[in-house]
């Protein structure tokens, strides 16, 4: 067995085999090409592919940046500097140019290395070397500068394996959130867009603006059924991602499946979203929709929604069907951001009230049981995260436990 403190310490550079800079392109909604992965992408907790766009690309510079799993991309400019992801699955996805890849070499752990990049200590040591300038950068140079520490293969394989089973079990809560979330929307879908809601054999349909709806049904605008916050920015002296004041969120980059993660927090507490509002995006990618599950402070990218009813389920579900395709709206314009006015004017389906009713409580458990699995999430990373320090220094020696270190045959 080799001492925590006789580990090697190299320089993350030395075990690269490969360090590159990424594609230069346009980001494209459509899916031409593969999908092209930026900073704003790598930032949230995990990688949404879902959201992530494409790029127009030749055969020779696909096969120069193609991603492959295993590699680590880091981002080289703005606030989020030295924030980085592990590529876990096979993806026909490339880079974007603001992104430096780093691929492992073989003859050492590439999910160590993964989960070592990942962490807090590698953030705050990009931070502590980047240059001067107002605007945060470093080249590859500096982020592949970071010092880490080589225990034996063996034993950076156990140490991967266990934080894996961390990574695996958010990801399996992840996918059932995403179900739950599928569900949810399916059933507004076949209610209130199919109309095939209880009752509806004895309803006759009627003209309206938005075309044939259940006699009884009213249009009428966002404004007349919710409330709506604008956001507003604080000056950036009053951020920080140490805890204090509240979370704060500008835009998208921390959304979740439903619920964002905090990672900003601000002292200066002006345009607050309540518990349970809904979080809008007006700002590219315009239409995006989370929730907030605490008080949150937001900038100028996003708007907090609230039913005026209290039916917050319904107008949830209708406003994710309505702006399902990003950065359009009503005859499929494109926006590169909307204004309170926009958004105040959308056209929104209004049912009788008993009808909401049904669907709210019918959506209610699914809701409840999403919430409870995003507290487990939020409990596994934090559990991760503290236990990730003490397995890469040593603090915690795993060395002679017995662990199957073959990331395909981990069990749960």
């Amino acid at each position: 067995m080799v001492a925590a403190g006789k580990w090697n310490r190299v320089i993350l550079r030395k075990i690269c085999e490969l360090v590159n800079y990424g594609y230069t392109a346009s980001a494209k909604s459509e899916p031409v090409g593969p999908k092209f992965l930026r900073i704003t992408d790598i930032v949230p907790s995990r990688i949404d592919w879902s959201t992530v766009p494409h790029c127009e690309i030749s055969e020779k510079n696909l096969s120069r940046y193609l991603l492959k799993e295993g590699d680590i991309v880091i981002a080289r400019t703005g606030a989020t500097t030295g924030y980085a992801k592990q590529i876990k699955d096979e993806h026909q996805a490339v880079f974007a140019s603001y992104l430096v890849r780093i691929r492992v070499n073989p003859k050492y752990d590439s999910r160590y290395v993964g989960f070592v990049v990942e962490s807090d200590e590698y953030k705050r040591f990009i931070q502590l070397n980047l240059g001067g300038s107002a605007q945060p950068n470093a080249n590859a140079q500096i982020l592949t500068s970071f010092p880490i520490s080589l225990p034996p293969l063996t034993t950076q394989r156990k140490i991967a394996a266990i934080l894996s089973t961390y990574d695996d079990l958010i990801e399996n809560n992840t996918r059932r959130i995403k179900i739950l979330e599928d569900m949810a929307q399916t059933l507004y879908r076949e209610w209130f867009v199919h109309f095939r809601f209880p009752g509806h054999e004895n309803v006759r349909m009627v003209e309206s603006p938005l075309g044939l709806i259940p006699q009884g049904w009213e249009v009428k605008q966002l404004s007349e059924m919710c409330h709506v916050l604008m956001g507003l920015s604080p000056k950036s002296e009053f951020y920080n991602e140490t805890g204090e004041g509240l979370p704060f969120h500008q835009g998208v980059t921390d959304f979740g499946e439903r619920f964002p993660t905090d990672r900003v927090y601000c002292t200066v507490q002006k345009r607050i979203a309540e518990v349970g509002d809904i979080l809008f995006s007006v700002r590219a990618p315009v239409g995006r929709i989370n929730v907030a599950n605490k008080k949150i402070v937001i900038g100028r990218g996003l708007s907090a929604i609230r039913s005026k009813s209290g039916d917050q389920a319904f107008i949830l579900q209708q406003l994710k069907d309505k702006f399902q395709e990003e950065d359009t709206m009503g005859s499929g314009t494109i926006f590169n951001a909307i204004t309170k006015a926009d958004l105040l004017g959308v056209q929104l389906l209004k049912p009788t009230q008993s009808i909401i009713t049904k669907f709210e409580e019918a959506t209610e458990p699914s809701s409840l049981e999403l919430a409870n699995l995003t507290i487990k999430n939020a409990n596994l990373r934090q559990t991760r995260n503290l236990l990730l320090p003490k397995l890469i220094s040593g603090e915690i020696d795993v060395s002679e436990l017995d662990i199957d270190t073959d990331p395909k045959v981990i069990q749960l």
